[in-house]
């Protein structure tokens, strides 16, 4: 009996540790392994019974960013607090206040929910970095653009940093679930300095909490699909059947954009606000790669972006892509193009995004919902090669979530005659015209 106990928990301790392993795996973004959503709480006065802090959210994350409706940030409080008021943000529900008598309290929630406000409000509701309806760019796009904060004051909490406690369970909603928010941690007061930079001021006290993002909390399918062809093969590599999951044959979508539903399409919309064309894929977007000619110093690709979502469009969209020839890569036309690099000299993954006020609106379905960029890259002559599907990407990402790619067995390929002897076509056709001379020739004899 003893051996067998020892056996179950020899068993139940590797299953936690893989348990434990897996889910930090999920969280985990090799092209972005330093991103994340960082919160800072920093408490910068006291009050007769509790405090004001400062809360800053920072998007560290390269290309994943906040889109419309906006962020939501949660927390229970750990005892009694209630929040008095709130200036760049507000409770989205006050609560049972009903115990208070004469100074109401803005929330006496004990889990409130916060979310940013409009950005046409008054200017004694607003913060600095504040009121941008929640929408937050990534780092990598703009960084002055990545910052949302809000400034609130709390009451019931304690008047020291001995008797005040952080909140626990803390969420966020960007805009829907995705992160994953760690424990807040007391840290070092933060600092910081006057305008004139001549004087520095410090916080009463400070804690901060992590939120990474894992695409599996948000669907068990893809939300994007990739089709490839090329030059040299007439035959087109579609996105896969049912490339972002098909659970309903009959599936509302539209067809036929002169169909009378399209008159109503928000009624007729999916639980996740969505109306798509009717496609084999089953995709909101679709990426495809298209090798468009090959030169003797550079080969060019076509990318384009397909939006298949009647009721949305994409503003501040993201692509990542990683190929092994993006360390060669000489021009990009109507796209801004910024490196990913985590492997020393290793340039093999690029992000790219739409110029501002020209490119960066991909629109809904239709005629102008999609958005294209050309790739020239230069040859590394040990390294380039059409063969075996070199010339395709490895993996794409659309606003951070990866898209689905073919399998490798039914990538366009090289015609036969390219892999024995690929000569030119001037050659070829020099060849054959010679080869008809000499058949003529022998003919008359």
């Amino acid at each position: 009996m003893e051996i067998i106990s020892k056996c179950i928990r020899s068993a139940f301790l590797v299953s936690v540790m893989f348990l434990t392993i897996v889910s930090h795996a999920v969280a985990y973004d090799s092209f972005d392994p330093n991103g994340r959503i960082n919160i800072k709480w920093d408490v910068l006065s006291w009050t007769p019974d509790g405090y004001v802090a400062a809360v800053t959210i920072i998007n560290n994350q390269m290309y994943r960013h906040i889109t419309s409706p906006g962020w939501t940030l949660g927390w229970t409080w750990a005892k009694k607090e209630v929040i008095w008021s709130m200036v760049g943000a507000q409770a989205t529900a006050q609560g049972d206040c009903s115990k208070f008598k004469v100074n109401i309290p803005h929330s006496c929630k004990k889990t409130p929910s916060v979310v940013d406000l409009l950005p046409g409000v008054p200017m004694n509701q607003r913060f600095s970095d504040c009121c941008k309806s929640g929408v937050m760019a990534s780092w990598g796009q703009d960084p002055s653009a990545a910052v949302s904060a809000f400034q609130l004051s709390v009451g019931h909490s304690g008047t020291s940093n001995k008797t005040v406690t952080p909140p626990k369970n803390f969420y966020l909603l960007g805009p829907g679930p995705g992160y994953t928010c760690s424990a807040a941690t007391i840290v070092p007061p933060s600092v910081s300095f006057s305008p004139d930079g001549r004087r520095t001021t410090q916080a009463m006290m400070t804690w901060t909490l992590d939120c990474t993002y894992s695409q599996l909390l948000v669907s068990e399918n893809p939300t994007c699909c990739v089709s490839l062809s090329s030059f040299y093969n007439p035959m087109i590599t579609p996105c896969p059947s049912c490339a972002c999951g098909c659970k309903d044959v009959n599936d509302n979508c539209i067809n036929d954009p002169k169909d009378s539903r399209m008159l109503n399409l928000k009624a007729l919309a999916k639980e996740d606000g969505s109306m798509l064309q009717c496609t084999n894929h089953r995709c909101p977007i679709r990426v495809h790669w298209h090798v468009k000619a090959n030169y003797r110093a550079y080969w060019r690709v076509k990318i384009t972006i397909t939006n298949f979502n009647y009721l949305m469009n994409y503003t501040q969209w993201t692509l990542v892509a990683q190929h092994p020839n993006f360390n060669k890569l000489a021009n990009v036309s109507s796209f801004v193009y910024k490196p990913l690099i985590h492997y020393g000299s290793i340039n093999d993954t690029g992000m790219f995004y739409g110029i501002k006020n020209h490119s960066d609106l991909l629109m809904e379905a239709g005629p102008e919902g999609n958005v294209q960029t050309e790739l020239l890259l230069g040859k590394d002559m040990k390294a380039f090669t059409l063969e075996q599907g070199w010339a395709f990407p490895f993996k794409l990402y659309f606003n951070g979530d990866e898209c689905k790619m073919p399998l490798p067995d039914i990538y366009p390929t090289l015609p036969n005659s390219a892999y024995a002897n690929p000569i030119s076509s001037s050659t070829l056709a020099t060849t054959l015209l010679l080869s008809a001379l000499l058949v003529f020739l022998c003919s008359c004899h």
